[in-house]
């Protein structure tokens, strides 16, 4: 009880250290990816729409990739149709990549801000110096 007063002290400190990050960082949050959908695929297209929705898209992409990847791999479905009706290939380097084939500017972007670190790449790849991926004709 005689060294109430440094205990207070040390206490002040250590919270004071413990919390500083965040006093020093008020009101600087990173700014909000927005990801570039300029890539020379997605001009040509003329309605500029992914498989499903953008809200859909940018709330449950993953899930819909994970879903995709089940579909594909464990059950040899390749055939996704979406909420207008609209048979799409089940493929992420086919399908995904075809339109979006900028990943560091697209995928990276997003993912890096989250500090997410999505497993797709273990088993895909995006070759070097290639801007888009290989046509999907004959898969619809």
């Amino acid at each position: 009880m005689y060294d109430t007063g440094k205990i207070i002290v040390g206490l002040a400190i250590f919270v004071g250290l413990v919390t500083s990050p965040i006093w020093l960082n008020k009101g600087k949050a990173a700014p909000k990816p927005s990801p570039k959908l300029d890539t020379p695929a997605i001009q040509q297209l003329e309605k500029k729409e992914c498989v499903e929705s953008r809200q859909f898209m940018r709330s449950t992409h993953m899930q819909l990739l994970n879903e995709w990847r089940d579909r594909a791999l464990r059950k040899g479905e390749r055939r996704y149709i979406n909420k207008k009706g609209e048979k799409i290939y089940i493929s992420l380097q086919n399908t995904c990549m075809k339109c979006h084939s900028n990943k560091k500017e697209f995928c990276d972007t997003c993912h890096n801000y989250t500090d997410i670190k999505p497993y797709c790449w273990d088993c895909h790849f995006i070759p070097e110096g290639r801007k888009t991926w290989a046509s999907t004709e004959g898969h619809s």
